[in-house]
């Protein structure tokens, strides 16, 4: 009983490991933009690369788990992750980051969804399986917020490297914790690998994200951006149909004609593109607008960590009471209204005024959304599909934050482009600064810290302002969102179970979990 707990919480080290990797650059991004020479759409390659990878191999991930056992594909994951983290603090161009956070999301997707798998395995009751896909999901949303406070805390004190040199002795406990509490776990016999059916996902997806981050720079009637998300959505839908007509599919296709089980993906997946999406923004929000320094930006996250913690035991309480249905769409709306309230602020908004409010009732809503649809998604799966079903979960949300980046920032990125262009040149400067300030808004704050004291005023008032009504532009996009997902788990989501597949403990289930198998 008491190992199970111990590896419970070996796991959830190991799932912060990787889920800190998403959000922990964020803070490091407009260092990253003056040491790298990046602009806006090259820091959204930083953070989405990653995402992208992770998302597009987590159903690999799932399938080497069922074949060779989630364990060994866990450490192994872990072990990866700690050697590209190297390659990514040494980098030394942008070029060379993207393709060290295209690594490590590869090693991540080994890593993720072995950690779901493992936890549904060792804990069958459903009271027992409840809390701990409870505080596995917890855990998730609590590490989007701790990685920008941990960022900013190394980013006082050290170069930007330091946000993945950490990874490595993060990576050594979580190795140690696991070889010692985590029991292993038996192969599953399984059918030969879908390579064309991972192919066309991961083009898809791709071309889908590329196309979505570049559209401002190319111009969303530009024919590459016309033809990018095109064949995105031709490749996708080559994809579905593979897997329909395949013997084996990496993805069961049909599990999403279950209602319950595609509205619940479908909710996370929604949740994950406002929470990265917010994060993307938010953190240059308070570094440029606020001119808050790297900790101070991340420990005004500390709130929406605190608050899910809170939250997400209730949630899955008010879920087990009244059912999944009426939690999740409270916790939609929860999130639309903590958007909504981004709306009404400006440059002088005040942290305490507003801001920690609309992050606090966004977090409020992602634990109301998070557990319960997660418990929901495993419930519709049979045990041997646990390896799947949990990449499948896992997908949702590293797929939901992908785009969520992609769009709310190119979002920002047409309305400040713009935006920051006239006001500049009505000002008098020339094109050239002006196209300076154009790259970032930290690309725009640091014209302004360089021009003349008569105009740097009045230049950093116009960045300002314009990222700001950009940031209202992309926020719309969210609560627009939100809440239709609301209204859509409203109606999808009547007859979800209040109950669990899992069965009762039972005294020799519980001496044969006990028992570890060899890894």
């Amino acid at each position: 009983m008491r190992t199970r707990w111990w590896a419970l919480a070996a796991l959830c080290f190991a799932e912060l490991l990787v889920m800190v990797d998403n959000t922990i650059v964020n803070v490091a991004l407009p260092t990253m933009a003056r040491d790298l020479d990046a602009g806006i759409s090259g820091l959204q390659w930083i953070v989405d690369t990653y995402t992208l990878v992770f998302a597009g191999l987590l159903l690999t991930g799932g399938y080497l788990g069922d074949r060779f056992g989630h364990r060994r594909m866990l450490l192994s994951g872990i072990a990866g992750f700690a050697a590209v983290s190297a390659l990514a603090a040494s980098s030394q161009t942008l070029g060379q980051l993207i393709a060290a956070r295209a690594g490590l999301g590869l090693f991540a997707a080994l890593v993720f969804p072995a950690t779901l798998a493992i936890i549904v395995s060792i804990f069958v009751g459903s009271r027992e399986r409840a809390a701990a896909v409870g505080i596995w999901a917890a855990t998730s949303g609590i590490a989007v917020a701790i990685g920008p406070v941990l960022g900013g805390w190394l980013l006082e004190h050290y170069t930007w490297a330091s946000v993945f040199w950490v990874n490595l002795p993060l990576a050594a406990l979580a190795v140690i914790a696991i070889v010692a509490v985590v029991p292993g776990t038996r192969p599953a016999r399984v059918s030969r690998f879908d390579l064309p059916g991972l192919a066309l996902s991961v083009v898809g997806l791709g071309l889908l994200t590329y196309s979505v981050i570049e559209g401002p720079h190319f111009g969303w009637t530009d024919p590459r951006t016309i033809g990018g998300l095109v064949v995105a959505v031709v490749a996708l839908g080559l994809f579905a149909w593979r897997e329909l007509t395949v013997d084996h599919p990496i993805l069961n296709v049909r599990l999403f004609a279950n209602r319950h089980f595609a509205t619940a993906a479908a909710m996370i997946s929604v949740a994950f593109f406002a929470l990265f999406g917010f994060i993307f923004l938010i953190t240059q929000f308070f570094q440029a607008v606020k001119g808050y320094g790297p900790l101070e930006a991340g420990l005004r996250t500390v709130p929406f960590a605190v608050v899910m913690a809170v939250f997400s035991p209730v949630a899955m309480a008010l879920s087990h009471r009244f059912g999944p249905r009426l939690v999740a769409v409270a916790g939609a709306l929860l999130m639309s209204g903590g958007f909504a309230l981004v709306e009404v602020s400006s440059r002088t908004s005040g942290y305490w005024e507003l801001i920690i409010w609309s992050m606090s009732l966004m977090a409020m809503g992602l634990a109301f959304i998070s557990g319960p649809c997660t418990q929901v998604i495993m419930d519709a799966l049979d045990p041997e599909q646990a390896g799947a079903g949990s990449a499948v979960n896992d997908t949702t949300r590293e797929i939901g934050g992908t785009l969520g980046v992609a769009v709310l920032g190119s979002v920002l990125t047409s309305v400040y482009t713009t935006g920051v262009a006239d006001r500049l040149s009505a000002l008098g400067l020339p094109q050239t600064v002006s196209g300076l300030a154009e790259d970032s808004v930290m690309a725009g704050v640091e014209v302004a810290r360089q021009a003349p004291a008569t105009v740097a005023d009045p230049i950093r008032i116009a960045v300002q302002e314009v990222f700001v009504d950009g940031l209202h532009g992309a926020v719309w996009v969210a609560v627009a969102i939100t809440s239709a997902a609301a209204l859509a788990a409203l109606i999808l989501l009547r007859g979800a179970p209040r109950g669990h597949r899992a069965q009762p403990d039972t005294e020799a289930s519980q001496l044969e979990r006990e028992v570890p198998a060899t890894a």
